[in-house]
């Protein structure tokens, strides 16, 4: 399931440089998550990066993008093909 910020995100920017595929950018408001990039940081990390560090607690799962952990995996895998890591 990728993550989702909510609009109570403060735009502290402390999420976009820690997310590990790149999956966090300003939106026209406040930061958004691309769920097509966002795996929860499986494959990289044991917890979602944004998460932790979110001074607000504004990163819930996003309904909207249910995954499986093996299927974060699978996105996982394709993602570092694409970027050759």
């Amino acid at each position: 399931m990728a993550l989702k910020i909510l609009d109570t995100c403060i735009n502290c920017d402390v999420c976009e440089p820690v997310c590990p595929n790149n999956a966090i950018s300003l939106g026209e408001e406040y930061y958004q998550i691309n769920p097509d990039l966002c795996t929860e940081c499986v494959g990289h990390f044991d917890e979602p990066q944004c998460v932790e560090v979110c001074p607000v607690e504004c990163i819930p799962k996003d309904p909207d993008h249910v995954e499986t952990t093996d299927q974060l995996q699978l996105k996982y895998q394709a993602l570092m093909r694409t970027s050759g890591e």
